[in-house]
């Protein structure tokens, strides 16, 4: 296949790396010492104890590499509605867009089932002003989960933690149980690059379990400074984040994605990971914009909306908004 990565941060760059591995056309679009470093050293994967350095055509001017079979935007939520303008050019008539992201994207709402009691299926607080929306329409979008861990130390250079998993899956589902002829090629190409990835017949729900954990271990390790175990630790604090995820059971519950596990269960999942740094804990240290609004802010809005109390959401949402906003890492 013929793939553009745009963004070769810890995700994109491990997925550009071992697509190219695999003997894919990879390109990337990236910028400033990203950009430098994977022209002049390559770019550079540490998994496994070995490194590895995969040659890929990189470039900040998207009209040079033309349109491409598969676009991966594995971006911060931030930079996606810039990022969607400048990838154009990669977009031909059959391309698709595979956002390799966290958190709830802009067309969450626009597949979700009929008798959901919502009029407007916009989300402004991941797509104000319906921005992304009309440079990416639906028709274009794989939705992607992302399950392992990995780390950009420098400019370049990725160094993969932990898992391999990948789900895909057409926005919409699928009620026949099967899945469709694209999200069928993106998975094989994925698994020939060494992902375990499974073709989702429900890419929603995928998303919202994934959030249902993240929404509150991003935010609250970006807060305290803390590791995973840490938190989980702390009885005080891991009842804190029980009641936010009972928050988000009931509105998924609502949306098509019921939640059948408890939050217990899923932090006993998050224990046997042992201790890392959240991705949000890690942009917080190095001084990048928090992904808050996929990551809480949507969730708040849904619930809004639904009318569901949300007084845990609510408080992890304004503290963790106020503590960017206060070390400029979200805007004012």
């Amino acid at each position: 296949m013929k793939i553009a990565v745009v963004g070769l941060g810890a995700v994109g760059g491990l997925m550009a790396a071992k697509l190219a591995a695999a003997g894919h056309e990879v390109s990337a679009l990236a910028r400033g010492a990203t950009l430098a470093a994977v022209r002049e050293r390559g770019l550079r994967l540490t998994m496994g104890g070995q490194q590895s350095t995969a040659k890929i055509n990189a470039t900040d001017d998207a009209a040079a590499l033309g349109p491409q079979d598969l676009v991966i935007a594995a971006l911060k939520g931030p930079a996606l509605a810039a990022a969607a303008a400048s990838m154009q050019p990669l977009l031909g008539a059959h391309s698709v867009v595979m956002p390799a992201m966290n958190g709830v994207p802009w067309w969450f709402l626009q597949v979700a089932p009929a008798g959901v009691a919502l009029a407007d299926r916009a989300l402004a607080s991941v797509d104000p002003g319906d921005r992304i929306g009309a440079l990416l329409p639906l028709k274009r979008i794989v939705g992607c989960v992302v399950h392992l861990t990995c780390a950009s130390p420098e400019p370049g250079l990725i160094e993969h933690g932990f898992g391999d998993r990948l789900i895909v899956g057409e926005p919409a589902g699928s009620s026949s149980g099967r899945t469709s002829a694209r999200v069928d090629t993106i998975a094989v190409a994925l698994r020939e690059a060494g992902f375990t990835t499974e073709a989702s017949t429900d890419i929603r729900r995928d998303i919202w379990y994934k959030l249902w954990g993240n929404m509150t271990m991003n935010p609250v390790s970006a807060l305290t400074g803390a590791e995973s175990h840490h938190i989980i630790d702390d009885p005080l604090v891991l009842q804190f984040m029980l009641g936010t995820m009972e928050e988000a059971r009931q509105i998924g519950a609502q949306i098509g994605c019921a939640i059948t596990q408890s939050g217990e269960e899923r932090m006993a999942v998050a224990r046997q990971l042992g201790a890392f740094k959240t991705s949000m804990l890690q942009d917080s240290l190095a001084g990048r914009p928090l992904e808050i609004d996929a990551l809480v802010s949507a969730v708040h809005e849904i619930g809004s909306r639904l009318s569901i109390p949300m007084p845990n959401i609510g408080a992890l949402l304004g503290l963790t908004r106020l503590m960017a906003r206060e070390r400029g890492l979200y805007p004012v």
